[in-house]
C-alpha cells in the first residue's frame, strides 16, 4: 500500500507529540494536582473578601434592632479573630494527614488527636467566656467597654465547637490530597463559602435578628464548616477508606504514633501562630510610631486595605509545600498511592521556579503598572481613589514577597517529607525578632506609616526563609554524611567477603595437608 508523504509526516508528528506528552506527563499531573489544591487557597481568599459582604448583610439585618450594629460587628470580629489566633494552628493537621496517615489505624490516631484538641479548645473557650482571664484578655488588653466585652465573650462561647469541626475537615483534606483528590478538597472549600453566604441570607429573614443577632454570622460559619467537613469525610469514605490497609507495614515506613504526629505538627503550628501574630504587632508599632494621631489611624487603615490585595499574587505559593510530600518517590508512604507519573526532585524544583516566576510577574503587573493597583482597591475593597493612591508604595513592597515565600514553602515541603519539621521551630522565633527589630530601627531611617509596616513584614519573611534554608542545609549535610558512612560500611563488608576464600577451596587445602602428613 502506498503511503503519501504528507500522511507519513502527520503520523511521525503524531508519534512525536505522543512522546512529548508522555515526557511532560509528570508536569501535567503535578500542575493538575497543585491547581486543584490551589482552589482551596483561593476559596479562603474569597472567604476573606466575602466576609465584607457578610458584615454588610449583617449590618442591614440588625439595623432595625435597638442594639448598636457596629458594636455587634465589633464583638463578632474580635471573638472570631481571637478564636483563629488561639486555635487556628489546628488547621496544620492537614499536613499530618498528608504525611502520616497510611492506614485506617493511622487515621484513627489522627482523629483521636483532633477529638482531644477539640475538647481542650472547647474548655478554653468556656474559660475565656466565664472567667476573669477572659475579662482581662478581652476587656483590658483590647481596651473595649463592658458592653462589647460581654458580647465578645458570649460570641467566643458560641464558637467553642468550631475548632474541632475545622480540624476534622483539615485532617481529611490532607488524606485526600495525599491520594491526589485535590479537586474534591477545592470543591469542599468553595462549598463552605457558598453555604455561609446562603445561610446568612436565610437567617436574616428569621427571628434571630431580633433575639440574638450574633448567632447569624456564627451559625452561618458553623453551617459552612459542616458542609466542608461532611464533603471531605464522605469523599474519604467513598474513595480511600476501602483502599488503604488496616495497618502500615514496614515498607510504608511503619505505623505512626500519636507522639510522632504531635512532634511533626507543633513546629508547623508555631510557625502559623507567629504568622497570625505578626500583623497585630505591625499595627501596634505603626500606630505607636505615629503617636496615635489621625495619621496613625490612616496608616492602620492603609495596612488593612493592602493586606488582602498584596496577599493575592503570592499567597497561593504557600501550597507548594504540599507538592513534595504528595509526589516525592523517596517518601515511603507514597508507595501506597498508585500513579502513572514519575515525578523526581528535579521536576519539583523546576515547577517551584515556574510558580515563583509567575507570582513575581503578577506582582509587578498588578502593583507597578500605573493605575492598576488603584483600580483593584477601588473595585474590590471599595475605597476612594485618593485613599487608593496612598496604598501604592506599600503594595509595591509586596512585589518582593514571592521570593522568600517560595523558598520557605519549597524547603518546608522537603522537610515535611523527611518528617524533620522540628528544625523549622527557630525560624518562627527569628521572624518575630527581625520583625520587631525592623519596626524599631526603620523609623530612625525615615520610614514611617504603612511603608514601615509592610517593609518590616518583608524583613521578617526574609529572616524566616533564611533560617529555613539554614535548617535545610543542616539536614541535607547530615543525610549526606550518613549516606557516605553507609556506603563505606557496605564497601567494607563487600571487600571482606571478597577476601575470604571459598568453602570448597578451604576444604581442598585441608585435604592436601592431611595427605602430606
Amino acid at each position: 500500500m502506498e503511503i503519501q508523504a504528507d500522511a507519513s509526516s502527520v503520523a511521525v508528528t503524531g508519534r512525536r507529540a505522543c512522546f512529548n506528552v508522555q515526557g511532560r506527563w509528570p508536569w501535567i499531573f503535578r500542575c493538575r494536582f497543585w491547581l486543584r489544591d490551589l482552589e482551596t487557597e483561593i476559596a479562603f481568599e474569597r472567604k476573606r473578601v466575602s466576609g465584607l459582604h457578610v458584615k454588610k448583610a449583617l449590618n442591614r439585618g440588625i439595623a432595625a434592632v435597638k442594639e448598636d450594629a457596629v458594636e455587634m460587628l465589633a464583638s463578632y470580629g474580635l471573638a472570631y479573630s481571637l478564636m483563629k489566633f488561639f486555635t487556628g494552628p489546628m488547621s496544620d493537621f492537614k499536613n499530618v494527614g498528608l504525611v502520616f496517615v497510611n492506614s485506617k489505624r493511622d487515621r484513627t490516631k489522627a482523629v483521636l488527636c483532633m477529638v482531644v484538641a477539640g475538647a481542650v479548645a472547647a474548655v478554653f473557650h468556656t474559660l475565656i467566656a466565664y472567667s476573669d482571664l477572659g475579662y482581662y484578655i478581652i476587656n483590658k488588653l483590647h481596651h473595649v467597654d463592658e458592653s462589647v466585652g460581654s458580647k465578645t465573650r458570649r460570641a467566643f462561647l458560641y464558637l467553642a465547637a468550631f475548632p474541632f469541626m475545622d480540624a476534622m475537615a483539615w485532617t481529611h483534606a490532607g488524606i485526600l490530597l495525599k491520594h491526589k483528590y485535590s479537586f474534591l478538597v477545592g470543591c469542599a472549600s468553595i462549598s463552605d463559602v457558598i453555604a455561609q453566604v446562603v445561610f446568612v441570607a436565610i437567617l436574616l429573614h428569621s427571628h434571630l435578628e431580633c433575639r440574638e443577632p450574633l448567632l447569624i454570622p456564627i451559625l452561618s460559619l458553623y453551617m459552612g464548616a459542616l458542609v466542608r467537613c461532611t464533603t471531605l469525610c464522605l469523599g474519604y469514605y467513598r474513595n480511600i477508606h476501602d483502599v488503604i490497609p488496616d495497618r502500615s507495614g514496614p515498607e510504608m515506613g511503619g505505623e505512626a504514633t500519636i507522639r510522632k504526629m504531635l512532634s511533626f505538627w507543633w513546629p508547623l503550628a508555631l510557625i502559623l501562630a507567629t504568622q497570625r501574630i505578626s500583623r497585630p504587632i505591625v499595627n501596634l508599632f505603626v500606630s505607636r510610631d505615629l503617636g496615635g494621631s489621625s495619621t496613625a489611624t490612616e496608616a492602620v487603615a492603609i495596612l488593612t486595605a493592602t493586606y488582602p490585595v498584596g496577599h493575592m499574587p503570592y499567597g497561593w505559593l504557600t501550597e507548594i509545600r504540599a507538592v513534595y510530600p504528595a509526589f516525592d518517590k523517596n517518601n515511603p508512604s507514597n508507595k501506597l498511592v498508585n500513579t502513572n507519573s514519575t515525578v523526581t526532585a528535579t521536576h519539583i524544583k523546576k515547577f517551584t521556579f515556574v510558580c515563583m516566576a509567575l507570582s513575581l510577574t503578577l506582582c509587578f503587573v498588578m502593583f507597578w503598572t500605573p493605575n492598576v493597583s488603584e483600580k483593584i482597591l477601588v473595585d474590590i475593597i471599595g475605597v476612594d481613589f485618593a485613599f487608593a493612591e496612598l496604598c501604592v508604595v506599600p503594595l509595591r513592597i509586596f512585589s518582593f514577597f514571592p521570593v522568600p515565600v517560595t523558598v520557605r514553602a519549597h524547603l518546608t515541603g522537603w522537610l515535611m517529607t523527611l518528617k524533620k519539621t522540628f528544625v523549622l521551630a527557630p525560624s518562627s522565633v527569628l521572624r518575630i525578632i527581625v520583625l520587631i527589630a525592623s519596626l524599631i530601627v526603620l523609623p530612625y531611617l525615615g520610614v514611617h506609616g504603612a511603608t514601615l509596616g509592610v517593609g518590616s513584614l518583608l524583613a521578617g519573611f526574609v529572616g524566616e526563609s533564611t533560617m529555613v534554608a539554614i535548617a535545610a542545609c543542616y539536614v541535607y549535610r547530615k543525610q549526606k554524611k550518613k549516606r557516605n558512612e553507609n556506603e563505606t560500611a557496605t564497601e567494607g563488608e563487600d571487600s571482606a567477603m571478597t577476601d575470604m576464600p571459598h568453602t570448597e577451596e578451604m576444604t581442598d587445602i585441608v585435604e592436601m595437608r592431611e595427605e602430606n602428613e
